[in-house]
């Protein structure tokens, strides 16, 4: 899954592209770089970041769908939490909403995925955005996690949602300590019990930075082995910003694993 991001202020690429077709331009690089899905965000979840109007995430985002809409191969996600965005995404060529709230921010927003027929990605996360980093804390990470990401499946599906149309995402960086982030690579296999498809998304992440001391576009190489450990403990998609070098990372992990491709 290719991170394509048309914020402003996105803690890695925001503000990368001056234009609905250069922002395109990337998706389809991406896509043949190998990425099988591009997920589309117009509104960033960085820890402290504020809120956008949907107006104004529609008018970052729908022009880029529909420049990517026809002329891919890959699928198209919209990375959103507003019902109202996810309609129009979809409209314009999304299969895919991926809801860093698990559809609990908007109300409206199962009933748009059950409509439409297009996948969800459910991911956890403790808190908002602005303050989720401020002091989360867990008593014990997996048996808190894995209840209330379950919890959030019940309901997809209590609202309609096929559960084969279900993804779960244990939200790496969303109301995580250092050192959750850390146990959510080496327990990662246990979110199989959800007996769903699970998105890892550690791309040049806060913990790779505090861990290295690299600013965001130089996390290249501990995204890589944090993408390696993914793999190797279960996770079946990878959402990342540097599709080619990643690509390899996975396809040499899958190898290791057994996999294959």
């Amino acid at each position: 899954m290719g991170i394509l991001n048309v914020t402003p202020d996105s803690f890695s690429d925001g503000g990368s592209f001056r234009s609905p077709r250069e922002a395109a331009e990337r998706g389809l690089e991406m896509a043949e770089d190998g990425a099988a899905i591009i997920d589309v965000g117009g509104e960033s979840t960085r820890p402290g970041s504020e809120p956008v109007a949907a107006a104004e995430e529609l008018r970052r985002v729908l022009p880029v769908l529909r420049e990517l809409s026809g002329k891919t191969n890959a699928v198209l996600s919209i990375d959103t939490t507003k019902a109202a965005v996810a309609g129009e995404a979809i409209e314009a060529g999304a299969g895919i909403v991926n809801d860093t709230s698990a559809l609990a921010d908007d109300p409206d927003m199962a009933s748009v995925v059950r409509d439409s027929g297009c996948a969800v990605v459910l991911m956890h996360r403790r808190g908002v955005p602005p303050t989720m980093q401020e002091r989360p804390h867990y008593d014990s990470l997996f048996g808190e996690l894995i209840p209330e990401l379950s919890a959030r499946v019940d309901f997809a599906t209590a609202s309609g949602i096929a559960r084969e149309r279900i993804l779960v995402d244990p939200g790496i960086g969303f109301g995580k300590r250092l050192e959750d982030n850390l146990a959510l690579h080496r327990g990662l296999g246990r979110l199989e019990v959800l007996g769903r498809p699970i998105v890892f998304g550690p791309s040049r992440k806060g913990f790779i930075g505090t861990l290295t001391g690299r600013p965001p576009l130089e996390r290249v190489f501990g995204t890589a082995a944090s993408v390696a450990i993914a793999v190797m403990n279960g996770a079946h998609i990878l959402r990342v910003h540097d599709v080619k070098e990643m690509r390899e990372v996975i396809q040499v992990a899958a190898a290791i694993r057994g996999d294959g491709e």
